[in-house]
């Protein structure tokens, strides 16, 4: 049975929230005076009229049955004196609703595609508080359950969540828009033995009753609630920062991880304070489908990045970059989301650049470009989808999550950084983070923001931008800056020595990183032969790598060129990696033949309950032609 749920004081929320309506967003820099309104196409919700203030949230996690159940009390505002206040739902039982701890008739509408269910719940002028008592159900698509089979250690049953981008309504009745922002408290049970931990402040043990009570009292928006369960250890890395991970991943997890508290000092003195207290990060199980999820104050990232000699530990500085910008300053709606991720990309990159030099940043820029220029070339150069500014109305907003928003955008960055000085456009960062902290923001409200505080009527400096091109027009804008190619250039000469005949064995590689290896696969003909697959594999044993980034484009080089030596641990891999990034371009591989689709279909079918549900979605469709 859920425990009675008291009512709470009311919390207040800093600034307007959006909603499925007519919705004000308050995006102004401190000098503006003109508010932006937007629409969010992606909740059913009125928040626009109703203010979510404060989630107080009591749910119980059945291990066994799968599914979430509980009450989430939410306090209000009505603001607008509705008569109806209207949360997102998708694959939601409610068990039964209370207004001001009166129970009241409520209406769940018929499921909407991608969109879920709108839940209508009669509200009164004064109303304050909004008690939804409800239950999970399999379909869920925030939620993975693993058994212990699927986890790294086997020997307990794990869930995480992925609430981006509109998935939180899959296990908690909300307001799910990225511009509707609230507090919360939660109270969580779980099996005994077992820790919880949220987008809040954590516990670092495990305790012996299987209660553990969270606090967020910083503003955030759905998509970045969040929640893990499982036999979980923690590692101090420094006073602010540690790891989470299975108890036979900790160590591993920690030394891989040393450097964090590094990168937040790094990133403190680029654009200002860290303004969430703690920073911490769980290593999820293998089955996570992305690479990292920036969930305030513990982010959630694949194992993948656990690759021994701390290699791919610039995804923990994106994510960590995403504490300024997507955390602190929010796209208002999906169509904006290159304001989180192209900013996130720029940031993540003078962090590593900070800690690691101009070299090591250029080749993370260079494959970028490369990343840049296969997206639109898989997009088409015309396609609206290349833009800055999407239009993803009546569609998934996960249509939106390609390499545009976070290579177009971080690019346009990087030219605006190059156009005015490394100082300068520093300066503007800073400020625009601290003037816009907490709150919203639109495209149109970023380019005036722009406009008013660094272009400050410089046509010159306007016409060299040519902002348009790059935020209202498609493809690669004429003027897109390239990174410097120092290292590149030495890859490139050992690619056309192997390639000119020269023994692989004979190869200067003793001291690249993982980047350099990518450069040097990516940039291979697709006519290798079968003999030249052997020896790269001879010299270098690249299908046994270690390290998923170069293992998976291995892979799919292997299919490519029919080098079924490295099938048998291709077939390792993808039993024991979920990550979307490394499933979807390795089985597209295989699905351009009969052959290879046979393949394919073979092995997801031993693997498929491996995957996140988001990831089985999407490979349905690539894999089984499912509709």
């Amino acid at each position: 049975m859920v425990k009675n749920i008291s009512l709470l004081l009311v919390c207040t929320v800093l600034f307007s929230c959006t909603g499925k309506k007519q919705v004000t967003t308050d995006t102004k820099a401190k000098s503006a005076d003109t508010v932006i309104h937007v629409k969010d196409a992606h909740t059913l919700s009125n928040a626009d009229s109703v203010e979510m203030k404060h989630l107080n949230l009591d749910i119980q996690v059945d291990m066994d049955k799968k599914q979430i159940r509980g009450c989430a009390l939410w306090t209000i505002d009505n603001k607008s004196k509705a008569k109806t206040l209207i949360l997102d739902t998708y694959d939601l039982t409610i068990d039964h609703v209370l207004v001001d701890g009166n129970e009241v008739k409520f209406v769940l509408d018929t499921q909407i595609r991608f969109l879920g269910s709108a839940l209508h719940i009669p509200i009164k002028d004064k109303s304050v508080n909004v008690m939804v008592c409800y239950k999970t159900g399999p379909k869920a698509r925030a939620l993975q359950w693993l058994n212990p089979q699927q986890t790294h250690d086997k020997v307990h049953p794990f869930l995480f969540t992925q609430s981006e981008s509109i998935y939180a309504r899959s296990w908690i009745p909300c307001a799910d828009g990225p511009g509707i922002r609230f507090t919360y408290s939660a109270h969580v049970a779980v099996p005994k033995g077992l820790m919880a931990l949220m987008s809040a402040e954590n516990p670092q043990a495990v305790n012996d009753s299987g209660v553990y009570n969270f606090n967020m009292d910083t503003p955030i928006p759905a998509y970045l609630m969040a929640l893990a369960v499982g036999d979980i250890a923690f590692r101090q890395i420094d006073d602010r920062t540690g790891v989470y991970a299975e108890q036979g991943m900790i160590e591993k997890a920690a030394w891989e991880l040393a450097d964090a508290g590094r990168m937040v000092d790094a990133a403190e003195q680029l654009y200002g304070p860290y303004r969430w207290g703690r920073y911490d990060v769980l290593i999820c199980p293998p089955g996570f489908p992305i690479g990292g999820m920036e969930n305030p104050r513990l982010t959630f990232v694949t194992p993948t990045i656990i690759a021994g000699d701390r290699s791919l530990v610039s995804l923990i500085a994106h994510e960590l970059a995403h504490s300024w910008s997507g955390n602190l300053v929010t796209n208002a709606t999906w169509n904006d989301f290159w304001l989180n991720e192209g900013f996130t990309n720029y940031f993540e990159r003078r962090i590593t650049e900070r800690m690691l030099g101009s070299s090591y940043s250029d080749m993370l820029w260079e494959l970028g470009y490369q990343d840049f220029v296969t997206a639109v070339g898989e997009l088409s150069a015309t396609n609206h989808d290349t833009w800055l500014k999407l239009n993803l109305k009546g569609r998934d907003p996960d249509d939106g999550l390609t390499d545009i928003p976070y290579e177009k955008g971080s690019h346009f960055l990087k030219l605006i950084e190059q156009s005015v000085s490394r100082d300068v456009f520093d300066r503007f960062l800073a400020k625009y983070f601290e003037s816009h902290a907490f709150k919203t923001i639109t495209t149109e409200a970023f380019l005036k923001y722009l406009d008013t505080a660094l272009i400050k009527g410089d046509d010159d400096l306007r016409k060299k931008l040519n902002i348009n091109a790059w935020v209202y027009g498609p493809g690669i804008p004429a003027n897109c800056p390239r990174a410097g190619q120092e290292r590149f250039s030495k890859v490139d000469s050992q690619r056309n020595k192997f390639l000119s005949g020269i023994p692989a064995e004979q190869l200067t590689t003793v001291d690249w990183t993982t980047h350099e290896w990518l450069h040097f696969l990516r940039k291979m003909p697709a006519t290798l032969s079968t003999m030249q697959m052997r020896k790269l594999d001879a010299a270098f044993d690249l299908s046994a790598s270690e390290n998923s980034e170069i293992a998976d484009l291995w892979f799919i080089i292997s299919v490519r060129t029919g080098y079924s030596t490295a099938y048998g641990a291709m077939d390792k891999f993808l039993s024991s990696v979920g990550r979307r990034k490394f499933l979807e371009p390795l089985y597209g591989e295989m699905m351009k033949t009969p052959a290879g689709a046979a393949m394919a279909r073979s092995i997801y079918g031993k693997y498929r309950m491996n995957y996140h549900p988001l990831a089985q979605e999407s490979l349905d469709r690539l894999v089984l032609k499912k509709s």
